[in-house]
């Protein structure tokens, strides 16, 4: 386990942004059951929380994508963090709409972009990463080379990773499920026995009950 993997994975637990809960399961929007629920936003609410995901975002893009010349946030949860890894790194900064806007301009793209711009994405949270690759595409979809995306934390499930191969898109995490639930079990956050269940939930969590 990578040192951010832990450290952002402990501040989101501390701040109660990741909540656990395998015997009361939460219920998605998209009906699934789900031991976890994850609001990568709180961390907005703590001054510390929020520097330490701004510094973190920033080291990875300066690592991994160091040619980047435009930061842009997927509406709404990333708007923020990507606004505040942007103007750390001294770069524009636009948002990626769910959807076009239904009057004035209608906009999908919020902010000013061009052809051939390489862009890095911010993200809060990957789950399959349909959303999330909708993003991707829009920008493409107007000229502009998508570098890569960063996020705050994945779920780590297969289907998210094949959608984010076939769409040709590198994706980095600063902290993951399989890091969050090891350093839960260790510090006593959870029960060893509710470990299994957390573990049968990401291999199907379309069948989780």
């Amino acid at each position: 386990m990578s040192n951010t993997a832990e450290e952002v994975a402990a501040c989101l637990l501390q701040i109660k942004a990741i909540r656990l809960n395998a015997e009361h399961p939460f219920t998605w929007a998209s009906g699934w059951k789900s031991p976890i629920y994850c609001d990568n936003r709180k961390a907005l609410s703590y001054p510390a929380a929020r520097t330490l995901v701004r510094d973190r975002l920033v080291e990875l893009v300066r690592e991994k994508f160091p040619g980047a010349e435009l930061i842009a946030g997927v509406a709404t949860g990333a708007i923020a963090q990507g606004a505040l890894v942007a103007q750390e790194l001294e770069l524009p900064f636009a948002y990626v709409r769910s959807s076009a806007k239904g009057h004035g301009l209608e906009n999908l793209i919020e902010g000013e972009y061009r052809e051939g711009q390489r862009v890095v994405v911010v993200e809060d949270l990957i789950s399959t990463g349909g959303s999330s690759l909708q993003a991707v595409e829009a920008l493409r979809g107007v000229g502009c080379e998508v570098t890569g995306m960063v996020a705050v934390f994945t779920y780590g499930f297969q289907k998210a990773i094949d959608n984010f191969a076939r769409a040709c898109c590198p994706l980095e995490t600063l902290s993951n499920y399989q890091a969050m639930i090891a350093l839960a079990a260790r510090s006593g956050y959870v029960r060893p026995g509710e470990i299994e269940r957390l573990e049968e939930w990401r291999i199907s969590p379309e069948t989780y009950k």
